[in-house]
């Protein structure tokens, strides 16, 4: 019984360091903080300002406030998808990947300190979206238990999707060097076509189907309904949030980013075998 007790204590020391070591890594560099903290808030009150003088989406909503929602939604992905698959892609390029699995350190560490980092970052970036929201857009917060358990349940979900995704997707660039050019402009098109820069119901019907098929969607979708009036839903495509079909599918693509990342997830770069 002992010996398990301590088993268990010094995995959870390794996993604890192993957070501490991503977190360290990842502050500092600062191309990476500003990109993935602090370029979402630029945007927010860059295009929050351009797009605060157009019409209300419903009476007493303006645009601006919809356009919040889906940044929250676009800052959850980069934090996740965007910054991991770069990250672990120039990571596994430079060899740190082959020698981390040559060490004793089990090789769930690696992923719960990828995960560590991520949700740290994720919460850092939604408080610094959220206060720039109420503080710049007069961004109303959710009213009640039930809008809350929604942006919780989208945070969850969406979250652990767009990180499974982006462990996965980092092994589909040929190297490094090649990895933010490949992630960036998938992000930036999804988001496009999501819902966060424009009003989901007027994008083309053919755009609208393809971003059905992705998590970002869906996540902007949830967070409208935490973040909106109730009327508000009635610029939706169908008239309704369909919080069921949001959860059903951040649930399958979570376990599609699963399954993807089990079998396609690589320690070594292509050059090495």
């Amino acid at each position: 019984m002992s010996d398990v007790a301590t088993s268990s204590v010094s995995y959870v020391a390794i996993c604890s360091a192993r957070i501490r070591a991503e977190l360290k890594s990842f502050f500092r560099q600062r191309e990476a903080v500003v990109f993935t903290m602090l370029f979402p808030l630029i945007l927010l009150v860059l295009f929050g300002s351009i797009f605060g003088s157009q019409d209300e989406i419903v009476p007493g909503t303006p645009f601006v406030n919809y356009f919040v929602a889906g940044m929250l939604g676009a800052s959850l992905m980069t934090s996740s998808f965007q910054n991991l698959a770069i990250t672990i892609a120039m990571e596994r390029d430079a060899g740190l990947l082959k020698r981390l699995r040559g060490t004793p350190m089990p090789k769930s560490a690696f992923f719960i300190g990828k995960i560590g980092v991520v949700m740290v970052v994720s919460l850092a970036s939604l408080a610094l979206m959220l206060t720039a929201g109420v503080l710049f857009f007069d961004l109303n917060l959710p009213v009640d238990a039930k809008h809350w358990a929604v942006f919780a349940m989208v945070f969850v979900l969406g979250l652990t999707a767009c990180t499974l995704c982006g462990i996965a997707f980092s092994s589909v660039p040929k190297n490094g060097q090649a990895a933010p050019a490949m992630v960036s402009p998938i992000a930036i098109v999804l988001q496009f076509i999501s819902g966060v820069f424009f009003v989901y119901s007027d994008v083309p019907s053919w755009l609208q189907n393809a971003a059905a098929i992705f998590p970002l969607k869906w996540m902007c979708q949830g967070l409208r309904y935490a973040f909106l009036p109730d009327a508000a839903k009635a610029r939706e495509v169908t008239g309704d949030w369909e919080l069921d079909r949001v959860a059903l599918v951040l649930s399958i693509w979570i376990i599609v980013g699963l399954v993807w990342c089990l079998r396609s997830f690589r320690w070594r770069n292509r050059a090495d075998g």
